[in-house]
């Protein structure tokens, strides 16, 4: 069977949005294990990156969820039909009782709106999160959730249990949370409701999301205080910083007409001086954030996907979570605008800019009226703005680059926010 679906993995992991890059000339299956009798489950290598699938089989047609769900379909060999099993409801408990046999569930559905990874939730009350990207060494989502849990920061979903296979981190499962909503689709309903209005001041909009903005500045500031606590603290790299973010300029940007402004923007990161360096979310942004009854809870401490797990578990400057969520501000407001008719296209520009300042300042309101960032946050206002615009070019040049990889069409949001950062 292996050798069956080896064959159809070229064009399958061309198909998936967790797959970096175009359709792979070879696939390798480098370990495999049948978890039980349709469950099996394989470590495949492709463009030197490793990636894990879950694949299960059917001899009697196309199963109904499988229908507008093209991508999930594997293969067919001989009248058998391969495809993922994390879109098969049974398949998919079936693997939840194997990583948490005590756990009983009796319903599955996909959770939506994932790109690096696949999340299904049991019956609301647990969710499965499994890794397609796989690296050698402990998982920064596992290893961060469980650390802040264990030093009773309140706004995360501690771990129910984790998979693991030679030193590699699998999949985790957490509580869900239900009834909550992402800070993502909190914020296109604000937008979508502010630039369906003629207002100009979103502050008299009815879904004004100021107060929450600065609610979870509050939330992310306690969680750094938080990690510092929990994985330590030691003297912050600016220089070492500086160097990776040249870095991902060269990747991305070489060549460019604004390069050296860019260069200057970055180099302020110097400024820092003698900021503390902690572990940080590293990934911050408004899908990364749930709005619950309890208040805002930080989910996937994985890090941006396509660094290194090494970059993505070194300690770093706050900063860099603040600029993260700033950034996702920014490409909230230019998403919900894409959805707009070009007719007043003018006119929602303004209104975009003025919602994005408006939760900005919001969330930084929040952020830094909390006590214990002293250490974290060395300097005066002038050196903090001037940090926060190296890290928010940054965070642009990265989007820039998977922007490039995955949705060239969009590219057009980090390069419109690189211009203005690197013209101050």
């Amino acid at each position: 069977m292996i050798e069956v679906i080896a064959n159809f993995l070229p064009g399958y992991l061309a198909r998936q949005r967790w797959f970096a890059g175009d359709e792979p000339e070879k696939v390798e299956v480098v370990d495999h294990e049948q978890m039980g009798e349709r469950l099996s489950w394989l470590l495949v290598e492709a463009d030197g990156a490793r990636y894990q699938l879950l694949v299960t089989r059917t001899q009697e047609g196309i199963p109904e969820f499988l229908h507008g769900n093209d991508s999930a379909l594997i293969g067919t060999a001989d009248g058998v039909i391969y495809y993922d099993a994390l879109v098969d409801p049974e398949a998919a408990i079936d693997l939840l009782h194997h990583l948490a046999p005590d756990e009983e569930v009796s319903r599955m559905r996909p959770m939506g709106g994932e790109q690096s990874n696949s999340s299904l939730v049991f019956d609301d009350r647990l969710v499965l999160k499994v890794f397609r990207r796989i690296h050698e060494g402990p998982n920064p989502d596992i290893e961060v959730t469980a650390a802040l849990a264990e030093a009773g920061f309140p706004h995360v979903a501690a771990p129910v249990a984790s998979w693991e296979h030679v030193g590699a981190s699998l999949g985790v499962v957490q509580p869900f949370l239900c009834g909550g909503t992402d800070g993502w689709q909190l914020a296109l309903t604000s937008l979508r409701d502010f630039y369906a209005s003629e207002l100009q001041d979103p502050a008299e909009s009815g879904g004004d999301f100021a107060a929450e903005a600065e609610r979870l500045g509050d939330v992310t500031a306690r969680m750094h205080v938080a990690l510092a606590d929990a994985l330590g603290r030691r003297p912050g790299e600016p220089e070492a910083w500086l160097a990776l973010m040249e870095q991902q300029l060269e990747r991305v940007a070489s060549g460019r007409e604004w390069e050296p402004q860019a260069r200057q923007v970055l180099a302020q990161v110097r400024r820092l001086g003698d900021a503390a360096a902690v572990r940080v979310h590293g990934d911050y942004h408004l899908g990364q954030v749930l709005r619950a009854d309890a208040g805002w809870f930080v989910l996937d401490f994985e890090g941006e996907p396509s660094r290194t797990l090494d970059e993505r578990r070194q300690a770093s400057s706050p900063a860099k979570d603040v600029a993260g969520m700033l950034r996702s501000f920014d490409y909230a407001s230019m998403v919900a605008m894409r959805e707009r008719p070009d007719t007043g296209r003018e006119t929602h520009q303004q209104q975009a800019r003025a919602w994005e300042q408006r939760n900005r300042q919001a969330f930084l309101d929040g952020y830094f009226d909390t006590r214990g960032l002293a250490e974290l946050w060395p300097g005066d206002s002038d050196d903090v703005r001037a940090v926060l615009a190296a890290w928010e070019l940054d965070k642009a040049l990265y989007e820039l680059g998977y922007e490039r990889d995955h949705r060239p069409d969009w590219m057009e949001i980090p390069e419109a926010a690189i211009s203005r950062l690197v013209s101050g």
